[in-house]
């Protein structure tokens, strides 16, 4: 290679690396305040590859996108109720409010209000990553960002005429092909006891509580239960009378705490909690709760400040129910949030009806191509359907139109400026990978 060449990308690469471990250290480090053992583990996930890389590094995507000069944004006055870290492992099956097992996305962690372009350009890289884990070409990867970005719009236009409820609409057996639909149909031959069964054990008395043998389970302190169950008050209280049962419903039997999680939340609390229940099948009816810690988004701190939100979500775990509640059609009655030392949690079920895709089920083309059609019409629907819910939406316009009216006439253009954009940036996740990699030994988190 000649030496000013080398030179040249040399320096780059420098530059890059050091752009890479400032954002790591200012998030992971100063604001997350992750210990170096939680740091060590995140990152142990983030270099399997390039598509963990990307996931556990949102913040990173934020600093390289938030300032391009990108055409078909919608405009700072009419925002979307946005995902803020919309990617392929954030869509599964589950079960909804009316019992019905449902596909659509599952992690609100990240919501907030700004351009809906975020979460289309990150969920399109994101898809070329996934699919070249699965060893698709570049070919077919183009293929399958346009069949995302088309299907997207055809279902925004569909809202904005008429034709179909974002509010109403679901995502059933009846409706889905291919990976998804076999997703569903496996979640309805399960039994509602799985996740009992799974997380806990029956004494001699028939006394239910967590399995602490679990590799992922860890027992509490007495001072710590004793914490949360005074700030279990706050939890009921926060869930809508129109869900919210006797209190003795809500009677905690056990708690745990739950080690391991997905990338992105590596460090934060998380506790599993065993309920009482509706007391009608002795110890049967059981349920477990998950109670989350939730950090201010992500992509607060790249967006234009906005007072109104911020007034109205100053609790982070109150602002992931309002994500969630604003995204689905039927969600989790069981939502909530309560504080504990200070820190802010948000609480679900820990439903026996969850299931993630399988990778052996998308490595035929056809079905791929399937599945990312529906992960197009699930995004125009949780982008489209805030501003219609009165409880959980903040906007006074409907936003597919806003979308709409930033796309124009200029849908081709926009499919191929967001597919290049994508393949450009794929490309720079993978080199941003190599780099990290050498971060890590440079930081001497992993030996080379």
């Amino acid at each position: 290679m000649d030496q000013h060449l080398e030179r040249i990308l040399s320096t780059k690469d420098f530059i890059r690396k050091q752009t890479i471990g400032t954002i790591l250290d200012q998030f992971d480090g100063k604001l997350m305040n992750l210990s170096l053992t939680d740091r060590k583990k995140k990152y142990e996930k983030m270099r399997e590859d390039a598509y963990s890389f990307f996931r556990g590094s949102a913040y990173l995507f934020f600093f390289d996108t938030i300032d391009l000069p990108l055409t078909f944004h919608t405009p700072k006055e009419k925002p979307t109720w946005i995902m803020g870290d919309l990617h392929f492992d954030n869509f599964s099956g589950f079960q909804n409010e009316n019992n019905e097992i449902v596909f659509d996305v599952d992690d609100f962690d990240e919501g907030y209000l700004g351009s809906y372009l975020f979460d289309v350009m990150r969920m399109a890289v994101s898809i070329r990553l996934y699919a070249n884990q699965l060893s698709y070409t570049k070919e077919e990867q183009d293929e399958l960002v346009d069949r995302y970005l088309k299907t997207y719009i055809n279902q925004l236009e569909s809202f904005n005429e008429g034709e179909e409820d974002p509010v109403k609409l679901q995502f059933t057996e009846e409706n889905t092909k291919g990976p998804v639909k076999k997703t569903i149909k496996k979640l309805e031959k399960r039994k509602n006891s799985h996740e009992l069964d799974k997380q806990t054990v029956l004494d001699h008395d028939s006394i239910r509580s967590f399995d602490i043998g679990k590799e992922k389970l860890s027992s509490v302190s007495k001072q710590e239960r004793d914490e949360l169950s005074n700030a279990w008050d706050e939890y009921i209280r926060s869930i809508p009378e129109k869900d919210r049962k006797q209190g003795s419903f809500y009677r905690i039997k056990d708690v745990v705490k739950k080690k391991g999680s997905g990338i992105g939340s590596t460090g934060l609390q998380r506790y599993y909690i065993l309920i009482e229940g509706a007391e009608e099948k002795a110890h049967q009816d059981d349920i477990i709760l998950e109670a989350k810690e939730a950090r201010a988004p992500i992509p607060a701190y790249f967006f234009p400040y906005d007072e109104e939100f911020w007034q109205d979500n100053k609790h982070q775990g109150r602002r992931v129910v309002h994500t969630q509640k604003a995204m689905h059609h039927l969600a989790d009655p069981f939502l909530g949030y309560f504080t504990l030392r200070g820190r802010h949690f948000y609480v679900r079920e820990r439903s026996p009806f969850s299931k993630d895709l399988k990778d052996k089920y998308l490595e035929d083309y056809k079905s791929m191509k399937q599945t990312v059609k529906t992960m197009g019409r699930i995004s125009a629907k949780i982008h489209a359907r805030a501003d219609a819910d009165l409880d959980a939406g903040i906007l006074d316009y409907h936003s597919e139109k806003a979308i709409l009216e930033a796309i124009g006439s200029k849908k081709k253009q926009f499919r191929r400026q967001v597919s290049l954009w994508s393949d450009h940036y794929q490309d720079t996740v993978e080199h941003d990978y190599e780099l990290f990699k050498e971060w890590l030994v440079e930081r001497e988190f992993f030996k080379s």
